[in-house]
């Protein structure tokens, strides 16, 4: 199981999220990950707090804990001679270089596509920008938040004005769109021998995610709105309040509407509600008389009369509760790493597992984020270190 990426070696020169996250994805995997940082305080995300932890000395951020597990990091002035030596070397013992800079900043330091493949012609490069790195407004600076609204997805979030996620959205997915094109290239350049670069930004994922919101408008030239938290194109499906707080029931068939109805006191064949069509155009009438028919449930009843009739529900947990609940906790999805200054953390852990194997990811062993140049001395031996 470790031998998935274990022959991959990945030069990462990301900073912030999308980047580091598509990284520590391809870590996740096995791949050796070497991440490059500048030596006067590297990765901009190991100042973005608080929370911090650890002494004041040596403290660390928990948002660069977050996404930089299974990494080496050494540090390097890209604009020094010495810098763009260092490099150079590990370019041409690479397979996988990872930028984030805004359009030409490599090829201003002298790391054009075209230097990087005749340094290393089987390099598989992953660019990820803001807007894209071509177009009329290719060379704006990224930002998640930024990319969300001018990408549409705070127009279809949230209740009465526009809502960002609660999750830096756009760099996750950016971050995950590109490892799976790194692994495309990487599966191709096995074929080819050469590698090739591969392209994403915040724009492209948020758009990529818009599914049916897409070709409501693509299609049906419909403008999609905010429904706040039920399904713009199914009801009942959403969030419901009962005696003592809310539940979250999801109605995705015929069959299951006509489970579900009588339990809230409703005729399957009533005329408003007869077809889902009918039911997202009477939704407010619908969310009504099921609150109504809830109003006298605790929600733990409620969601035990749900399960029995065989109708999807569930609770809105608290990220405290998600850590500690068992199923989480069976899936792998916490990982235990002995840091080198706050000892042994639990993160969370890689979202895939293989074979039935009882952790996550591929590594039975997972590395914990790294110091700042941690891994200088022994890189700099590696690369010193002649190829068989």
């Amino acid at each position: 199981m470790q031998n998935l990426l274990s022959d991959l070696v990945v030069v990462d020169l990301t900073r912030a999220l999308s980047g580091p996250h598509a990284a520590m994805m391809l870590g996740d995997l096995g791949a050796r990950v070497i991440k490059v940082e500048t030596p006067d305080g590297g990765d901009d995300s190991r100042g973005w707090g608080p929370p911090f932890a650890g002494p004041d000395d040596a403290r660390e951020s928990t948002y660069f804990l977050s996404a930089n597990r299974n990494k080496e990091s050494v540090t390097a002035d890209l604009k020094s001679a010495e810098g763009k030596d260092f490099l150079t070397r590990l370019i041409r013992k690479a397979d996988v270089l990872l930028e984030n800079f805004r359009p030409g900043v490599l090829d201003r330091l002298g790391f054009s596509v075209e230097a990087l493949h005749e340094l290393n012609p089987g390099l598989v490069i992953l660019s990820i920008t803001g807007f894209g790195h071509d177009g009329p407004e290719g060379g704006r600076a990224g930002y998640d938040q930024i990319a969300q609204g001018e990408g549409g997805l705070m127009s279809i979030t949230g209740e009465t004005e526009p809502t960002k996620t609660g999750v830096p959205i756009a760099d996750l997915l950016a971050g995950m769109y590109g490892a799976y094109g790194v692994l495309a290239a990487i599966h191709e350049r096995s074929i080819t021998g050469r590698g090739r670069v591969v392209r994403t930004s915040l724009l492209a994922s948020v758009v990529g995610v818009h599914a049916f919101h897409g070709t409501k408008w693509t299609v049906a030239g419909e403008v999609p709105g905010r429904v706040g938290n039920h399904h713009a194109q199914i009801a009942p499906y959403g969030l419901y309040r009962t005696k003592d707080g809310i539940v979250q029931v999801a109605v995705g068939s015929e069959g299951q509407w006509r489970l579900f109805a009588p339990m809230v006191g409703l005729d399957p064949a009533d005329e408003r509600f007869a077809t889902n069509a009918l039911r997202v155009a009477h939704r407010d009438e619908l969310t009504a008389s099921i609150e109504n028919a809830f109003a006298g449930l605790p929600s733990d009843e409620c969601l035990v009369q749900l399960a029995a009739a065989g109708i999807p529900a569930g609770k809105v947990r608290d990220i405290a509760e998600v850590y500690e609940w068992e199923q989480t906790r069976s899936q792998g999805l916490l990982i235990d790493v002995d840091h080198p200054t706050l000892g042994r953390i639990q993160l969370p852990g890689p979202p895939l597992r293989f074979d039935d194997q009882p952790f996550a990811g591929a590594r039975e062993t997972n590395l914990p984020p790294p110091r700042l140049g941690e891994h200088n001395d022994s890189v700099a031996t590696w690369l010193a270190t002649p190829d068989d």
